[in-house]
């Protein structure tokens, strides 16, 4: 095997691993701080004892997204050390950024949230929640500027002798239109997030009888209504981050619709069986007109496909070949928007059933209330997976390969490569058992558990 698949490999599985833990870590922190500001405003003894139960989950899930995260960052310095020398100067500024500032400040009111409990009044203990939320979601923001360079570079200049991209402007990076697009889906994919776990749990414990029924009955309450906004606003943010597609990577889109041929109308696939290496459909099944609707709003406009984008991309970048894996773009959409789909539908269920306060659930219905809090997970990484690998081959959208942004094998070698693969697999293994393990106890023992 070559060092440039196993450091690929590497980095996909400890990326998509780490990203389990980001999207609710960011919904189930504002969670949190909404419980809390009830408690504050009410001084109901209920909310207080839903903050420190969804706190604790919070923090199982924190420290584990945390540890995960880390190992991230050395894998640019180790494994794509030629793509750290060629965008350091760029791509580290927002990663410092968000260390120094985002991190930090949702690290340090975390630990006064933990031990300040009794010890600080209600409102700044609770403002010190606030802090820990907007600390995580800055956090990804920052995340997202250093990878909005890399899907649509801005705010930069080659150096005279063309090795490395230096940055010339900061407000441009800051404010690259890709990164506000982005922002939103990701922010809203972690309400999401949050608002199915609660629902999942809550429906677990109205199933069962728990005693702390008239808490969870308000936990499903708010969760309802937490999941089904959160869903309505990751459907308009990921509408209008493909809109954005259509301009700035037209080959993703094309590859995500397995459209082989420029096409206005452009029909949209919902099932198609492709032939990869002669571009062309073994079978396929698609809406005429709806990809164009989709992309301008309108069933008339154009959509490019993927032959007529390859001889576009030669013309501009030179020979080679700029098709992404279709079958991987392909199949990542349709689990994004398929996952998407059935969660609209089951928090629709759940908003329907608290504003009739009905809070009873047949085991069929409870079963798929609380399974439901996988769909934001499927959803999540397929999206990343379409973001990340509908860019191929560009690891910098058109300044820089990702074949030419590995470590040499001189200086990393694929049987070191192996033995890391193989040492993270273990470990990862071991944590995902101890954070199942720790999130289960403390989801099943209830509120007095928590306190």
């Amino acid at each position: 095997m070559d060092t440039l698949f196993l450091a690929r490999l590497q980095f996909a599985f400890t990326s998509v691993f780490h990203f389990f833990f980001v999207p609710l870590t960011l919904g189930l922190s504002i969670f949190t701080a909404i419980m809390e500001t009830a408690w504050v405003r009410t001084g109901n003894e209920k909310y207080r004892k839903l903050t420190q139960f969804w706190g604790k989950l919070f923090l199982i899930n924190f420290a584990v997204g945390v540890v995960t995260g880390i190992v991230m960052e050395f894998q640019f310095g180790m494994n794509w050390s030629e793509y750290s020398r060629f965008v350091g100067d760029i791509f580290g500024v927002p990663l410092a950024i968000e260390a120094l500032l985002a991190f930090f400040l949702e690290s340090v009111f975390l630990g006064i949230w933990v031990f300040g409990w009794d010890r600080l009044p209600k409102a700044l203990h609770a403002a010190s929640i606030w802090l820990v939320a907007i600390g995580s979601n800055l956090s990804a923001l920052w995340i997202l500027v250093a990878n909005s360079f890399m899907q649509s570079p801005v705010g930069y200049k080659m150096a005279a002798d063309g090795s490395r991209a230096e940055m010339t402007d900061f407000a441009a990076l800051l404010f690259n239109p890709y990164v506000w697009k982005q922002f939103p889906h990701v922010l809203a994919g972690g309400l999401v997030t949050g608002g199915f776990l609660v629902i999942a749990v809550s429906s677990w414990h109205l199933v069962r009888g728990s005693k702390d029924r008239s808490a969870f009955e308000t936990s499903m309450k708010f969760g309802a209504v937490y999941a089904f906004i959160g869903t309505i606003l990751v459907t308009l943010a990921g509408h209008t981050q493909m809109q954005d597609l259509i301009e700035s990577q037209p080959m993703k889109v094309a590859a995500a619709e397995a459209l082989w041929e420029t096409e206005n109308p452009a029909s949209f696939s919902l099932f198609t069986v492709g032939n990869e290496k002669e571009l062309k459909d073994v079978f396929a099944i698609r809406i005429p007109g709806m990809l164009s609707f989709l992309a301008y709003n309108s069933f008339e406009g154009e959509v490019k496909g993927i032959k007529n984008l390859q001889k576009e991309y030669e013309l501009k970048y030179g020979p080679g070949n700029y098709i992404p894996s279709i079958i991987t773009a392909y199949w990542s959409f349709r689990f994004m928007v398929g996952a998407g789909t059935l969660m609209l539908l089951v928090s629709i269920v759940a908003l329907y059933k608290v504003i009739r306060e009905n809070y009873t659930f047949s085991p069929l219905l409870g079963a798929i209330m609380f399974w439901s809090f996988l769909l934001p997970y499927i959803a999540n990484s397929a999206g990343w997976i379409l973001a990340e690998m509908g860019r191929q081959p560009w690891i910098v959208f058109g300044l820089l390969k990702t074949e030419d942004a590995v470590s040499p094998a001189s200086v990393v070698s694929s049987g070191e490569l192996l033995l890391s693969i193989a040492a993270f697999f273990i470990i990862y293994g071991l944590l995902t058992i101890v954070d199942v393990f720790l999130l289960k106890k403390n989801a099943a023992a209830g509120l007095e558990a928590a306190q």
